[in-house]
């Protein structure tokens, strides 16, 4: 093993909370839990746990220190004695990360790691007994992604979505509050098998244009067309809405442009309230009616509209 201060990223001066602090650093970083498809961050959390085993005991750091052992632990100058030296050694089948029964090397007593790995992980490092070695998870099938594309109306509505699987399979989804445009939702174990179970299905929620509903924030907008006399003289007038049409009171006089609300008619929120439908009213004049245009002649509207603007 490297020089343990080295792998601490420590100095040699360091205090024994430095190097706690520096362990627990890197083993939150380089756990396997956090890392099962990255063999040598396990490699590295190997070594930072060996390193540490070696400070965070006084007798050991003082004999490294001043030369007795190396790195491993294994005495210096005594020919052969260190590297592969059964229990009570330092060598070998050593188990290292954790407190083993009857393990105290040459004086000094055994590490127990345990609560630093529950303050990190819940647990007590995850570790096997016996030979020491960790029992790594098997690994799931991979997580596969498909797109979904909803329209206004559905999204507005949250209406139930169909979707078909990669392995034939349909299922219905009902869309989430608050969906938005790249909005994901998770499957559990829809995806790809694998030896520690399948991976997940990411439906990407992909929001479709629409021919005349508009979004706007949490609000649906839609332009509604009417004719003259129903501007001049009010009308009950159907509406589409992402739940169906509905019937819409035009006061007599409206003008084109002019927005209604339909309050609740919108995109639902995460709260669970919802936007509204905003309908903005466009007079559609009748093309070609001469007599439209006789019954108008020399009218004029008193109110000189355009003198607001100074024209």
């Amino acid at each position: 093993m490297a020089d343990p201060y080295s792998i601490l990223g420590v100095a040699r001066s360091a205090s024994e909370k430095d190097i706690k602090s520096a362990y627990r650093k890197l083993a939150k970083e380089l756990h396997p839990d956090r890392n099962t498809d990255n063999p040598k961050a396990a490699e590295r959390f190997s070594e930072v746990t060996s390193a540490y085993d070696l400070l965070s005991d006084k007798d050991k750091r003082a004999r490294y220190d001043r030369g007795e052992i190396d790195a491993d632990g294994n005495p210096m100058g005594f020919g052969g004695f260190g590297g592969g030296a059964g229990p009570g050694g330092f060598g070998g089948g050593a188990q290292r990360g954790f407190r083993a029964d009857g393990f105290e090397g040459f004086g000094g007593e055994g590490v127990d790691l345990g609560d630093i790995f529950e303050g990190l992980f819940g647990g007590r490092g995850g570790f096997a007994g016996g030979g020491g070695q960790r029992s790594r998870p098997a690994p799931r099938g991979a997580n596969v992604q498909y797109k979904l594309g909803v329209s206004l109306p559905d999204a507005a509505a949250r209406a139930t979505q169909r979707i078909t699987l990669a392995d034939g399979k349909t299922i219905d989804l009902k869309l989430p509050a608050g969906v938005e445009d790249g909005t994901q939702m998770r499957l559990t174990g829809k995806g790809e098998p694998g030896p520690g179970g399948a991976g997940d299905a990411i439906v990407v929620i992909q929001l479709q244009p629409h021919p005349f509903f508009r979004r706007d924030g949490d609000n649906l907008r839609l332009d509604l067309p009417i004719s003259l006399d129903e501007a001049v003289n009010g009308a009950q007038v159907k509406v589409p809405t992402a739940e169906g049409a509905v019937m819409l009171t035009v006061a007599p006089g409206t003008s084109s442009g002019k927005t209604l609300r339909l309050k609740g008619k919108g995109f639902s929120r995460k709260d669970g309230t919802r936007g509204d439908q905003l309908v903005t009213i466009e007079v559609q004049l009748p093309e070609g009616d001469a007599d439209l245009a006789q019954r108008l002649s020399g009218w004029r509207d008193p109110r000189n509209l355009r003198a607001r603007l100074g024209v």
